[in-house]
């Protein structure tokens, strides 16, 4: 019985993602592939990490999720003068003489961390917390956040002067480093007409808090065969220089691999991704879907392969 209701729960994932894209559709143009691994991570209780220049609809993309998945949505414009209590809070004295605690912006269920590497690394630091455990502490005390709980962060990978990049730890926690690349011709032109007119869309409510929480529960219950892990863990194992399955290649142009995290969620995704393709297990075919977005902000190429101008892209095709 555990078995068919099992089935049934995907085959709603499955309709409810293809409503959700359709919806996110209207409003955001081109970037099917964005949609689909940001809906992903949202499923799988992960945050995202979004590369691209402006004007590529980032910001419009997070709200719009957050409007068609019913969620509270807030946005946090990281500058250089940004501080913690900025974001999670701070304590204040009331009339009654006692302390108060008043919540900051990252007490929502999405976070756009708009520009994160434009801030100082103390207030980047202010996310790690909140980004694993869900929750944020101050003045010794623990509160926990919304759920669902997601942030997804945005970086412009022009204009790096003045800029503080992100530490590895933090970049760990990230899920899916998503690059965006410029629309088509004919993309271009629809957004063009969309955006100059008078044209209004209706978004309807897809989905709610509860019932994103009851999907992230089922992924964690989709069955998975052993190879299929054993291929996700060979994988990551791949990435990391002088150990028993790192290649010549490898050893040769990386420097640091992925750590256990990037195999966890490649097993993660691969679930989810199967899931809302209409599949009830995944298999190698999930993983590759995924791995991309997952590795290539775990890896450290070394000086080797940027003097021979090697990028990440390179390398993770050499892998697969």
């Amino acid at each position: 019985m555990q078995f068919e209701n099992d089935i049934k729960a995907v085959d709603a994932l499955h309709e409810a993602f293809k409503n959700i894209s359709s919806e996110i559709g209207k409003i955001v143009i081109g970037q099917d592939g964005v949609i689909k691994s940001v809906l992903i991570s949202i499923f799988s209780n992960g945050h995202c990490l979004l590369v691209g220049v402006p004007g590529l609809a980032k910001t419009l993309l997070v709200q719009t999720v957050a409007d068609v998945m019913d969620l509270n949505f807030n946005r946090i414009q990281f500058t250089p003068d940004l501080m913690p209590s900025d974001i999670i809070g701070a304590e204040i004295l009331a009339e009654d003489r006692s302390f108060k605690f008043i919540p900051g912006p990252i007490f929502s269920n999405i976070i756009l961390a708009d520009e994160i590497n434009r801030t100082p690394p103390k207030t980047q630091a202010a996310l790690l917390e909140a980004m694993q455990e869900k929750a944020i502490t101050t003045a010794g005390l623990r509160h926990v956040l919304p759920n669902p709980f997601f942030v997804l962060a945005t970086q412009n990978p022009i204009e790096q002067e003045g800029t503080y990049p992100l530490p590895e730890a933090q970049l760990d926690r990230f899920m899916f480093n998503i690059h965006l690349g410029y629309p088509s011709f004919e993309d271009e032109l629809t957004i063009v007409k969309n955006t100059t007119s008078n044209r209004t869309v209706e978004l309807k409510k897809i989905i709610n808090a509860a019932q994103i929480q009851y999907f992230q529960k089922l992924i964690r219950n989709i069955p998975i065969t052993d190879n299929v892990v054993e291929y996700a863990v060979k994988l990551v194992g791949k990435t990391r220089p002088n150990s028993a399955l790192a290649t010549e290649y490898v050893n040769k142009y990386i420097s640091w691999g992925a750590g256990p995290r990037a195999s966890q969620f490649l097993v993660v995704g691969a679930k989810c991704h199967a899931a809302i393709t209409g599949k009830y297990s995944p298999d190698i075919e999930d993983v590759q879907a995924v791995a991309a977005s997952i590795l290539r902000h775990r890896i450290v190429l070394n000086y080797r392969a940027e003097a021979e101008g090697l990028s990440i892209e390179h390398i993770l095709k050499k892998l697969f």
